[in-house]
């Protein structure tokens, strides 16, 4: 039985930088779509980046030239870099899996968490200003 697991979470201050980490422990994808999303109290779940085995990588608007997504394929283990943090990226962060490269909708790479079928517990990110 697979796992995904986070881990890096914590407090910052408003322009600083913070490493997220994301296992997928036990899983044996010949290729795969691997995510981080986030949530807040109340809104719905945000899809910020994701990566493919292929190397493939999107983001979200808001993170774009601030998040870099990275991935250590030896070791299923992806990284999310978020640097000049905001008091906005505040939010539980997941981190998700699944088999196959990642769905691509009218040319664009997915974002959306119903294409993930294995998620991570979350960690948790709290930006102050």
């Amino acid at each position: 039985q697979g796992q995904v697991r986070e881990s890096g979470g914590g407090s910052v201050q408003s322009g600083e930088s913070l490493t997220l980490s994301c296992e997928a422990a036990g899983y044996t994808f010949s290729t795969y779509c691997m995510g981080w999303f986030r949530q807040t109290p109340g809104k719905e779940r945000e899809g910020v980046a994701t990566i493919d085995s292929i190397g493939r990588t999107r983001y979200t608007d808001s993170v774009k030239g601030r998040f870099t997504i990275s991935q250590d394929s030896a070791k299923n283990v992806v990284y999310l870099q978020m640097s000049s943090l905001k008091p906005e990226d505040t939010a539980m962060y997941y981190c998700a899996a699944d088999s196959g490269i990642c769905t691509s909708y009218n040319g664009r790479q997915t974002l959306d968490s119903a294409d993930f079928a294995y998620w991570g517990q979350g960690t948790q990110v709290t930006v102050s200003s």
